[in-house]
């Protein structure tokens, strides 16, 4: 099948705003599934012979509908589009519920329609979970998705890829710790507003902010982080 595959594969951990205040919530990082690399990429490009920063794909568009729809959601079908976003630098894509949009990072293109279609399936399946859970929050790679995912014919996938994407590194002269589960959040910049972990705010205070799980600033001994570039 001639489609183009996924996910969130973030070093960096995301930072979730909450819109009433000055607060957010710290989720951890997210990578993407690997894969055989596969021959055949496809390259497109404008006609000033330029990738712009963002590129939607009908094509890509059309086969998404057609998955979604043979895992009956059609509702997500007539809204979904899938873009190429030149600005994704740190992972293999990326799915936006709330836009109904899947965004691809362009190196997959090197990487052959395999690596494509199992991108886009991953971020569906976040899609399609979202959808079935309604309004209720759930996490990102959880059982709903990994129910999806298994709809979608990834049974076997996992968060993370490992895809030979180039990466650099920069010394991350913060870290920042969950008092509750003690996960660590290495950051580069120091964190300006009161943030916690989206974890443990989701687990215990259904994804709202909670004092009792803000991040806390501990010693970074050398800590660095690997960025995709």
């Amino acid at each position: 099948m001639l489609l183009l595959e996924q996910l969130q594969l973030s070093f960096e951990s995301p930072i979730i705003s909450c819109p009433r205040d000055d607060r957010a919530v710290a989720g951890q990082a997210l990578r993407l599934p690997g894969s055989k690399m596969a021959p055949g990429a496809v390259a497109l490009q404008s006609h000033s012979g330029r990738t712009p920063s963002l590129q939607q794909d009908v094509d890509l568009a059309q086969q998404a509908r057609k998955l979604l729809r043979v895992v009956g959601a059609s509702q997500i079908a007539a809204q979904v589009r899938v873009e190429w976003n030149a600005r994704l630098k740190t992972c293999a894509g990326h799915a936006d519920y709330r836009k109904k949009l899947i965004s691809l990072n362009p190196r997959l293109r090197d990487h052959g329609f395999s690596e494509i279609d199992r991108t886009i399936r991953h971020e569906l399946a976040h899609l399609v979970a979202q959808s079935r859970a309604g309004r209720r929050r759930i996490l990102p790679h959880g059982p709903e998705w990994r129910a999806a995912c298994r709809d979608l014919g990834i049974g076997d996938e996992v968060r993370c890829h490992s895809l030979p994407f180039p990466v650099s590194t920069r010394a991350r002269r913060y870290v920042y710790k969950c008092p509750n589960c003690f996960l660590e959040f290495p950051r580069v910049r120091r964190i300006r507003r009161a943030t916690a972990c989206l974890a443990c705010c989701r687990a215990h205070n259904h994804g709202r902010f909670h004092a009792k799980f803000r991040l806390q600033l501990v010693p970074a001994n050398g800590c660095l982080a690997r960025t995709r570039t």
